[in-house]
């Protein structure tokens, strides 16, 4: 997983209603309801069968720190998926999306403008349209390079073109990126 990846992730788990199980033992119960068994759960974590029945029966309550940070990504991950979907159809059909950035923003634009490469701070509200494609690029296994691309466009087209209003020749080239942050 990427930064985009990541953060689009972030954006969804922020919309659950209700707390994620916190314990250790409780998340490992929870895995073992959500995949229907033991063995699954130990292959998906990396550790034996008898240790997640451990666990499942509360014999070992404190995991090892890159156990402990596997399972809560598991957890996180699988936590009221009907929820997040909700969110998500709502982002990528009526409510949109807003990235936060700090990176490198450079311009390909008409001789004798400024086309200096500079780091910026953004906070923008992309439309569905650029949260649909961002979630759809996503879900087809997209590179973070590729949801990048994506969010450059956006950002090219409303915050640097005001949706056609201005600088028509303008093409925005996004690097250098220190961190990314979406909300929905």
């Amino acid at each position: 997983m990427g930064m985009f990846d990541d953060s689009l992730d972030e954006a969804l788990a922020s919309k659950v209603t209700r707390p994620a199980p916190k314990s250790a033992p409780a998340r490992m119960r929870y895995l073992v309801r959500q995949l229907k068994g033991t063995r699954p759960v130990a292959e998906l974590l990396g550790v034996s069968q008898r240790t997640v029945e451990r666990y499942v029966k509360d014999q070992i309550k404190r995991p090892r720190p890159d156990l402990a940070a596997r399972l809560a990504a598991e957890v996180r991950r699988r936590w009221q998926p009907r929820v997040r979907e909700r969110a998500r159809k709502q982002a990528a059909t009526s409510t949109g999306i807003v990235i936060e950035t700090r990176a490198r923003f450079g311009f390909s634009a008409a001789p004798g403008s400024t086309d200096d490469a500079r780091v910026r701070l953004i906070t923008h509200h992309l439309p569905p349209v650029y949260a649909a494609r961002l979630f759809e690029a996503r879900t087809q296994g997209a590179t973070d390079q590729e949801l990048r691309t994506i969010a450059a466009e956006g950002l090219q087209e409303e915050y640097f073109k005001d949706r056609g209003r201005r600088a028509a020749g303008l093409a925005v080239e996004f690097t250098d990126v220190d961190y990314v942050e979406f909300d929905i």
